[in-house]
């Protein structure tokens, strides 16, 4: 990680794009799965990390300050839902998988278009002193 303070939400993002990424291949992993018999799918959690990590006193910076990057990673699990789709036990929707995966996409873009504005700010701070 970047050791700056400037760079606080630089890393929080750069945290949240790798959880993304990970969630890309855990539902590409479900998907390659779907006729896999007794196969469970997984998913990635991540966002109540984030979101218990940020809670607190203070202003959004200060909270943002102090989240701890170390512990700050997303934790593949398995779902093991009683709900199946199909007599072998295999729980993968495929419909519901794809349109996770369009969900993950625009969230995994959308957080590089946000480090892309923070490190925009940077520069044009730097460029005007």
């Amino acid at each position: 990680m970047i050791g700056s303070n400037a760079f606080n939400y630089i890393n929080v993002l750069k945290k949240a794009a790798d959880a993304s990424w990970k969630r890309n291949e855990v539902i590409s992993n479900n998907i390659a799965n779907v006729d896999t018999p007794g196969y469970k799918r997984k998913d990635v959690q991540f966002e109540s990390y984030l979101m218990g990590a940020l809670t607190g006193d203070g202003s959004l910076d200060k909270r943002v300050a102090n989240v701890r990057m170390d512990t700050l990673n997303g934790q593949v699990y398995t779902d093991y839902a009683n709900l199946s789709y199909r007599m072998d036990g295999n729980n993968v929707d495929i419909d519901t998988e794809s349109a996770n995966l369009a969900e993950n996409q625009i969230r995994y873009y959308s957080l590089m278009d946000s480090m892309t504005q923070e490190f925009n700010r940077l520069k044009m701070v730097l460029q005007n002193k």
